[in-house]
């Protein structure tokens, strides 16, 4: 099964969705992020916290999903907002589409909240529902497992 992480910047939730389930998965899927307005860059926030925890950052890279054209994954997962109102790219194809919404932890929008904090929210969140996705019996069709994937935006 082939994973895309969907931000608009490609530069925090993504790549943060991108390096956990690479390392989490072992091999099981391939993942990838991309986004629709890239900055080119990775928040350097974003790599602190990462190799902070213990995950691997070196291919970790902000790409445009035209990048990505040779990608087909099985499943899009948005994880900002302003992403899941956006259209895929055609070539894309039909696959399923989910979103899993996400605070972005480089804007803080509650002042008791420390960037630390933010980031444990944003990576145990996304940790949590990659193990999920994983206990998932895959060898499944993507029609038959669509009600369980949808399901994981809600742990």
């Amino acid at each position: 099964m082939k994973l895309l992480f969907l931000c608009t910047h490609n530069a925090c939730r993504s790549i943060l969705a991108e390096a956990i389930t690479y390392r989490l998965a072992e091999g099981q899927l391939t993942v990838a992020s991309a986004g629709s307005a890239p900055t080119g860059k990775v928040h350097p926030l974003t790599l602190e916290q990462l190799e902070t925890r213990g995950y691997n950052t070196q291919s970790l890279t902000s790409k445009s999903w035209d990048d990505l054209k040779d990608y087909h994954p099985d499943i899009v997962i948005t994880v900002c907002d302003q992403a899941a109102g956006e259209s895929c790219p055609i070539w894309l194809g039909p696959l399923l589409k989910l979103h899993w919404g996400l605070p972005d932890p480089t804007h803080l929008d509650n002042p008791e909240l420390t960037v630390d904090a933010a980031f444990d929210l944003v990576i145990s969140t996304i940790e949590a529902r990659v193990k999920a996705l994983l206990s998932l019996d895959t060898t499944k069709s993507i029609d038959a497992l669509k009600a369980e994937l949808q399901a994981l935006q809600n742990i």
